[in-house]
């Protein structure tokens, strides 16, 4: 006999929504299992049950912005830090990039700021592509555990790199006990290594390199799935396009 799950995590496993707005939906009658509505939250179905979204909720997905910034070094990307300004700060009006190609259909509001949240981390210390996100769908999809979008770096090092170091970086080395997801890395010139990871452990290009006897003196993030930085300035910010995706 199947065990039943609770309807939200199924809706976000599906990736339908995330886990508080597939909440938010059902208590608003705007969950269709198997054509009949759901409004009561914890509910718990059959894992193999059909879901709609009723027009309403996909209204209000469509109405939720995706912004891309060229974060600079000195921002954190979430939560303030002592001393540290959170990235959501260089949002507004006069930091948008000239150059979106959105800026006209979707002029800036505060609203835009609502529940904005990163999808990722990018340290203090590094600069390039950060996203940020109202739309839990998009940020499962970067951050979840079962995300396979690859995250693009050029990272400048000094140091020795070891006999086997540019082996171990691609596959081998363990962090807090845990196996590394196999990378590419390879250098691009001679103080410069180019790094395409599938996961976003704390620091995790900064340890690693500390392993194989390098040191980051600099980290910029040039690309998330099918999106790059592209020309974007230091400090501004577009919106991700209806047509789109990572």
């Amino acid at each position: 006999m199947q065990e039943l799950v609770r309807l939200s995590k199924l809706m976000a496993e599906r990736g339908l929504c995330s886990r508080r707005e597939a909440d938010s939906y059902i208590e608003r009658g705007w969950v269709l299992v198997d054509g009949a509505v759901v409004d009561t939250l914890g509910t718990k179905v059959l894992p193999g049950v059909s879901i709609e979204l009723k027009n309403s909720a996909q209204s209000a997905q469509a109405k939720r912005v995706t912004i891309l910034l060229h974060k600079p070094v000195g921002y954190v990307s979430g939560q303030p830090e002592p001393g540290c300004t959170p990235a959501v700060q260089l949002i507004g009006g006069a930091s948008r990039w000239v150059e979106d190609p959105t800026i006209r259909q979707q002029p800036f509001a505060h609203g835009m700021l609502r529940n904005l949240a990163p999808a990722g981390r990018l340290d203090v210390d590094s600069t390039g592509l950060l996203v940020m996100t109202q739309d839990g769908r998009i940020a499962r999809q970067l951050i979840g555990d079962d995300s396979d979008v690859d995250k693009e770096y050029l990272v400048r090092v000094t140091g020795q790199l070891s006999a086997d170091g540019l082996k171990l970086l691609n596959h081998g080395l363990s962090l807090d006990g845990k196996k590394l997801r196999p990378a590419k890395v390879n250098w691009q010139n001679e103080d410069q290594l180019r790094f395409v990871l599938r996961e976003g452990r704390k620091r995790q290009i900064r340890r690693m390199c500390e392993l194989v006897g390098l040191r980051v003196v600099g980290l910029k993030r040039i690309r998330i799935g099918k999106i790059k930085l592209g020309n974007l300035p230091v400090g501004q910010w577009r919106l991700l396009g209806a047509d789109e995706r990572f």
